[in-house]
């Protein structure tokens, strides 16, 4: 009967040491883990629902070197719905900006800006300090075009 206890012995110890040996190569090559690692999760980006507002002053700013396109901007803007004395067309100080885009200052007015630039014909949207109101107490939305207007560029100003 001792011969048979330790033969018992014998076979569970080795039963174990096979086990702990394949445990043990899995988690050396990487196959398991003990503490799994966190998945970063990633946040939707809130969608930002475009409103058309013409209470919002609108300035026209030509970054290109191609001349009038702001003032065919500004028809694209009244046409739309503001009123003239509220849109406002010029010149910038540079003419090599790469992409038009619209920028708010403060943070509730992304939806007004997304829905400027869906009416002139998609532009980019950037919330900056750049362009603050002229007149206090009215907000303003700033329109750069860029040079992906121009003639040369891929993306013709939408005619009214």
């Amino acid at each position: 009967m001792r011969g048979w206890v330790v033969l018992l012995w014998a076979a569970l110890a080795t039963v174990v040491l096979i086990v702990v040996g394949i445990f043990g190569t899995l988690l050396a090559s990487g196959r398991i883990e003990l503490v799994p690692t966190p998945t970063p999760t990633v946040e939707p980006v809130p969608e930002v629902t475009p409103v058309v507002d013409v209470n919002y002053d609108v300035m026209i700013l030509n970054a290109t070197p191609e001349q009038g396109l702001a003032t065919q901007m500004k028809d694209v803007v009244v046409g739309a719905g503001w009123a003239d004395d509220k849109v406002t067309a010029g010149e910038a100080g540079s003419q090599d900006f790469p992409t038009t885009t619209v920028f708010y200052v403060d943070p509730a007015d992304e939806a007004a800006a997304a829905g400027l630039a869906g009416i002139i014909g998609g532009a980019e949207i950037e919330q900056s300090e750049a362009y603050p109101a002229t007149t206090e107490g009215v907000p303003q939305l700033t329109v750069v075009i860029g040079l992906d207007r121009t003639a040369a560029g891929q993306t013709p100003a939408p005619t009214p």
